[in-house]
């Protein structure tokens, strides 16, 4: 199971799939079914989604492609460090390279990876273990093929020369491309059908200095990384992914419509939300509340804010706010809250969504998210 952190990525990845799937004559639509993403969607750097959307393509792909050996591989090659964003940066100002590898294995779903990794030492080797357990059976393949294409792409980009790998154990069978891959790969000793999924690394190759080594923006950037997780940590339980929704959709959806984006009954809906704490009245009572405040923050009219919550009337709208508040829209609008509101969200977007903060934040929106 993929706890909280792990659930939530950049659109990045998912975008990069649908390319490599466009390759293989698959259509956009045809990438995204049942994902809940649109083509538009894929064009958004700063939208984030659930991992289960982003496992989805990958099901379309091989239900449509065959899941043959080293499609993942070919998939992995197209991984590139500025994918990585903050991450990127961290890894290459590492003063080593066991740095870098630590670093990737504590931050890996950063970096796309769909498997955990682990690194320990035995003598004078480095093990580094690829877990798969947490991705669907039918996927498994293809996703450690394409972390481990990753993987290399990503050191041979961020160093001038191949980390040693002496030896590959690999839980998969054999299969003819894996021995043409290993050569292209710098990986001479596979070994195949093996209880675990383990790089046998050189030692004395990790202690290597990093070639752009800065320890300051190490730490800048580690702590973003850091920080990264711990937002999407917070924020992915189901009541926070209840209020994505909502976001994403206001008042224009209900508990039923809610439960089925979530593939869960209503009732399981109503008990895992009791269990966190809440109701989804609370949710949807909280969440437009909050839409209202930025759109009012941002300048519309209290006609203009009411029509895009999906009120019937103006009056209607500001008695749900005065329960809300404490005071009518036009005073909020008038007070000096909506001012520190606005500068504290960032406005509204002319969609009528909050706005996008500057990259450099990281900070990113969230779409409708599916269960594994």
């Amino acid at each position: 199971m993929l706890d909280d952190s792990w659930r939530v990525r950049s659109i990045h990845s998912a975008a990069v799939l649908v390319e490599f799937a466009a390759g293989r004559s698959m259509s956009t639509a045809a990438a995204l079914a049942e994902t809940g993403l649109t083509e538009s969607d894929l064009e958004d750097p700063e939208l984030e989604i659930d991992i289960g959307q982003e496992l989805r393509i990958i099901g379309n792909i091989l239900d449509t492609t065959g899941d043959d050996p080293g499609m993942g591989l070919l998939a992995g090659f197209s991984v590139h460090l500025p994918m990585l964003g903050s991450l990127g940066i961290a890894l290459s100002s590492c003063s080593t390279v066991r740095e870098m590898a630590e670093l990737w294995a504590r931050h890996a779903e950063l970096s796309f990876a769909y498997c955990r990794f682990t690194i320990a030492d035995a003598g004078d080797r480095v093990l580094v273990s690829l877990d798969a357990e947490p991705v669907p059976p039918r996927l498994r393949r293809f996703a450690l093929e394409r972390d481990l294409a990753a993987l290399r792409t990503i050191q041979r980009e961020l160093l001038s020369w191949d980390v040693l790998v002496h030896r590959l154990e690999l839980t998969l069978p054999y299969a003819p491309v894996y021995e043409a891959v290993g050569v292209l790969l710098g990986i001479g000793d596979i070994v195949y059908d093996q209880p675990a999924d383990t790089l046998y690394l050189d030692a004395t190759d990790l202690q290597r200095p990093m070639p752009q080594a800065n320890s300051m923006l190490r730490r800048q950037y580690g702590q973003l990384c850091a920080e990264i997780v711990e937002r999407r940590r917070a924020r992915v339980g189901l009541a926070g992914r209840v209020r994505a929704l909502l976001m994403r959709h206001g008042r224009a959806i209900d508990q039923v419509a809610i439960a089925a984006d979530l593939h869960m009954s209503v009732r399981t809906l109503r008990r895992r939300l009791a269990a966190e704490g809440t109701t989804f009245r609370e949710l949807a009572c909280e969440t437009t509340g909050l839409l209202a405040e930025e759109l009012l923050a941002a300048g519309f009219t209290i006609d203009t804010v009411a029509a895009r919550l999906g009120y019937t009337s103006a009056s209607a709208f500001a008695t749900a706010f005065r329960d809300w508040k404490g005071q009518t829209p036009g005073q909020f609008a008038r007070s000096d809250l909506a001012p520190q509101h606005r500068r504290r969200t960032g406005g509204i977007g002319a969609a009528g969504r909050p706005a996008r903060p500057h990259p450099a934040t990281n900070e990113r929106r969230t779409t409708g998210q599916h269960e594994i």
